[in-house]
């Protein structure tokens, strides 16, 4: 399986509360719901194949899986039975931590380790939507396999960031670019060889 980031960013590459003004408020964020105004239908057509039926399941942190699960089964709709019929893998630093959607996993002893292991059974995408720590644990091990992003045009100087500030380098290959009608660029990245 290959694992898949799929994020929202800001050109400044913070990916934090990109939903709602209430998502994610760490830190007094105060800009959450940055990226509604950047939807349209050839995101969404975009973000399609990926977020539906990915083949092999989804990846998340726990704060991720709390906030993201949660959102969609009070809104409804075909993304929320998605969500609900696909195995999730949710990484946590505390082993008591409760899953209470169905199909769910937790990783909480050696994270990068168990996600070797997933990547190994079969085929399809392990699909990571938000959850941070998680993409930053993951970097130095070389897990991640693609980028799928919606850089927005705009800068929110300060948040949680898509990739860490710790000074390593990673080489990433774009493979696929295309700009929405609102500005959005959905790029596709990849490690480069």
């Amino acid at each position: 399986m290959n694992v898949v980031v799929l994020n929202h960013v800001s050109l400044d590459g913070v990916m934090q509360g990109p939903g709602s003004a209430d998502e994610d408020t760490r830190g007094d964020f105060a800009h959450g719901g940055w990226a509604v105004a950047g939807g349209d239908a050839v995101m969404t057509e975009w973000i399609g194949p990926v977020g539906a039926g990915s083949g092999g399941g989804m990846l998340f942190g726990r704060r991720s899986y709390e906030g993201m699960l949660g959102a969609w089964n009070r809104m409804g709709g075909p993304f929320k039975d998605a969500l609900n019929a696909a195995p999730k893998y949710v990484a946590s630093s505390s082993p008591s931590t409760k899953l209470e959607w169905p199909n769910s996993t937790l990783l909480d002893s050696d994270v990068p380790a168990a996600v070797e292991q997933l990547k190994g059974q079969g085929e399809g995408q392990l699909l990571i939507m938000g959850s941070a720590v998680l993409i930053h644990s993951l970097l130095p091990h070389n897990l991640i396999d693609e980028y799928r992003l919606a850089i927005h045009p705009l800068l929110l100087g300060g948040g949680v960031r898509l990739f860490p500030d710790d000074g390593a380098l990673h080489r990433l290959t774009l493979v696929d670019s295309r700009a929405s009608t609102t500005g959005v660029i959905l790029a596709t990245y990849r490690p480069a060889a």
